[in-house]
């Protein structure tokens, strides 16, 4: 699904790189830039991580600014880990 041509070029018409590795049975191979891939799954373990935190994960705070300190701290903590 998120190899599929239509995606590919949906994402292209709109100036966005698809940062999607190619499935390894596909029939026409594309490149694919894996530094960036990789920076991206340093992003997505971020975010898994920082769900652990009920109170990130269900968004209490209403306000960004208190939304955003909650980040911070819960940055620190696992920055302290």
């Amino acid at each position: 699904m998120y190899d599929a041509n239509l995606l590919l070029a949906w994402l292209e018409a709109r100036k966005i790189q698809a940062v999607i590795p190619p499935k390894t049975n596909r029939v026409e191979q594309r490149s694919s830039d894996w530094y960036l891939y990789k920076e991206r799954h340093v992003v997505e373990c971020l975010f898994s991580k920082l769900k652990y935190y009920r109170r990130i994960a269900t968004r209490f705070e209403k306000k960004a600014s208190h939304f955003k300190s909650m980040l911070a701290f819960a940055a620190v903590l696992l920055w302290l880990r």
